[in-house]
């Protein structure tokens, strides 16, 4: 392997770095959106619901969200090993562009309704299906392979952070004014747009003409069902955080459990993304070199216990409550942060160029399985059982979820380095670090 001295930083690269700050940009708009698109469901909804109805819609927008990743993943994937990553984001970054553009638009008006919601809800995860695979299969293309783990790395830690920070940017955006909110999330849009326009001609992955599409499709599958270290990092994050959905019900805590409203609910909301941040901090000064899977499995039992402990708050004297909650969320945000760190590097490094699109749409269906599908078992127990048992509940469930997948999956416990193993028979020397 070329030695540290001689090998460039990735940032060196100017299609690298436009990259990023398109990737930032839509992300942080992203999740300020789910958050936004929550809060407001619920509320119109409570206008006219009890709180268990209202619990239920937020059910229904993470299902609204999720359906169209579900159905689309095969399709998606092998898009983005076929055609222009580049034009795939810039087109599906138009789409996103103008849904948050009309949500504003019919905030600022007086007009937006739950069916309107919903309906922005579904095409925006229409055009995250396209989205998402093209964006994490495009990064390798934009630098040469032997500085690949450290662009995975920043890249990884750019995305958990727009990703755990854009809820809090939406919730205070929301708290000064609703239509504010949308209208920024519709310029972060337009500003990843314009970078993606930045980025020049990458190379493609070798086109597969031989075979027919729903073959290659089902490529993917095999190759995942097949890698068990890629399955058992995919897996693990799509259950524990499937049932450790703390954050999908923050704007029932905020409202009627903390009683702290739309102020509230943007400071639990930045939480998370204050640990993801301090955490991406230190991963920038030290990087994780060894023991990556028991270090995963450690942050995602964390990551439960933060959950539990948030879930808690209802029960502690008011005056101490908020405290502990963010407190909870802190430390929720900075586990989740090792935990994707390991699962986006691990993925992206043990995966060929050719097949990177369509692992990645799988990689992408888990996620949004933990978040949108998450939200949607999160407010649908929440209307079943009370809030406060479903989050205590579902961070018990992670932690239980990770023992078994530690017994279940040994190459995840032993998995000591991020490096794949053309690397490893390239320098012996890394054989016994696994």
């Amino acid at each position: 392997m070329p030695s540290s001295a001689t090998t460039p930083h990735p940032l060196r690269f100017g299609n690298f770095r436009a990259y990023l700050v398109g990737r930032f940009a839509a992300v942080l708009a992203q999740y300020s959106m789910m958050i936004v698109l929550a809060w407001q469901a619920y509320n119109v909804a409570r206008e006219t619901m009890t709180t268990a109805g209202a619990s239920a819609q937020l059910g229904l927008i993470g299902l609204a969200q999720f359906l169209p990743l579900f159905f689309l993943t095969p399709v998606t994937g092998w898009a983005a090993d076929h055609f222009d990553r580049r034009m795939i984001t810039r087109f599906t970054l138009t789409l996103l562009t103008a849904a948050a553009g009309l949500l504003a638009f019919a905030t600022y008006e007086g007009w937006v309704s739950l069916p309107l919601i919903f309906g922005i809800a579904a095409i925006v995860g229409v055009a995250r299906a396209f989205n998402g695979p093209a964006y994490s299969a495009l990064a390798p293309n934009l630098i040469p392979r032997e500085v690949l783990p450290n662009a995975i790395a920043i890249s990884s830690v750019v995305w958990q952070t727009g990703m755990i920070a854009g809820p809090a940017v939406g919730g205070y955006a929301y708290a000064a004014t609703p239509w504010g909110a949308y209208a920024l999330a519709t310029g972060l849009y337009a500003a990843a747009l314009v970078a993606m326009f930045f980025i020049g001609p990458v190379p493609q992955p070798p086109r597969d003409t031989s075979r027919h599409p729903v073959r290659q499709m089902i490529d993917g599958f095999t190759y995942v069902r097949t890698n068990r270290l890629v399955l058992a990092t995919i897996t693990l994050d799509l259950f524990a955080v499937l049932l450790a959905g703390a954050t999908a019900l923050l704007p029932v805590y905020a409202r009627d459990i903390l009683h702290v409203g739309s102020a509230g609910l943007g400071h639990l909301a930045a939480a998370p993304g204050i640990g993801a941040g301090a955490t991406a901090l230190w991963f920038s000064f030290r990087p994780m070199k060894t023991e990556v899977g028991l270090k995963m499995l450690g942050a995602v039992i964390l990551f439960g216990l933060a959950t539990i402990s948030f879930g808690l708050t209802a029960f502690v004297p008011h005056s101490i409550a908020m405290e502990m909650g963010i407190a909870s969320l802190v430390v929720l945000g900075g586990a989740d942060m090792v935990s994707v760190f390991v699962r986006q590097s691990l993925v992206q490094l043990h995966t060929p160029d050719a097949m990177r699109g369509r692992v990645s749409s799988l990689s992408q269906l888990t996620i949004s399985a933990s978040n949108e599908l998450g939200e949607a078992e999160s407010g649908f127990l929440a209307a079943l059982v009370g809030p406060i048992a479903a989050v205590i509940g579902g961070g018990v469930g992670a932690i239980l979820i990770t023992l078994f997948w530690a017994r279940l999956f040994p190459e995840l416990r032993l998995a000591r380095t991020f490096d794949p193993p053309d690397i490893r028979e390239a320098d012996p020397s890394q054989e016994k670090a696994i």
